[in-house]
């Protein structure tokens, strides 16, 4: 198999607070219907699409990960410096997302830290 191209469908509770997170820490929008909102990320436009959860369950035929329990997949983002790292984690504090480790060395060169969206989404930022 080749598959042309690879993307995330995430689940959310509410498609305008989704929205208004990733816009205001500077992710270009994919678009949006009443059902999903969508954004690239990153220098390759990765795209990960969040949809109602209703919606992505009906379309899977099935149950979605409970993110109070576990993870169901964390992104990294690549930082360039150990400032753009904090320098993330004060923007995602502004925009209403979760710090879930405040950042710090993991090792030498090794520098981020982990928070969640609303919604609970991990992701990493780091910088190495």
């Amino acid at each position: 198999m080749k598959p042309k191209k690879i993307w995330a469908n995430l689940t959310v509770k509410d498609l305008d607070r989704t929205t208004g997170f990733y816009t205001k820490l500077g992710f270009k929008s994919n678009g949006a219907s009443k059902k999903l909102t969508s954004f690239f990320f990153g220098e390759d436009a990765f795209i990960i699409h969040f949809f109602l959860e209703e919606i992505l369950k009906s379309n899977v035929k099935g149950e979605v990960a409970d993110l109070k329990y576990g993870n169901e997949i964390i992104f990294t983002l690549s930082a360039d410096s150990k400032e753009e790292v904090d320098e993330w984690e004060r923007e995602v504090k502004d925009a209403g997302g979760t710090i879930i480790s405040e950042p710090e060395e993991f090792g030498p060169g090794y520098y981020g830290f982990v928070f969640t969206d609303p919604d609970g989404h991990k992701f990493n930022v780091f910088y190495m």
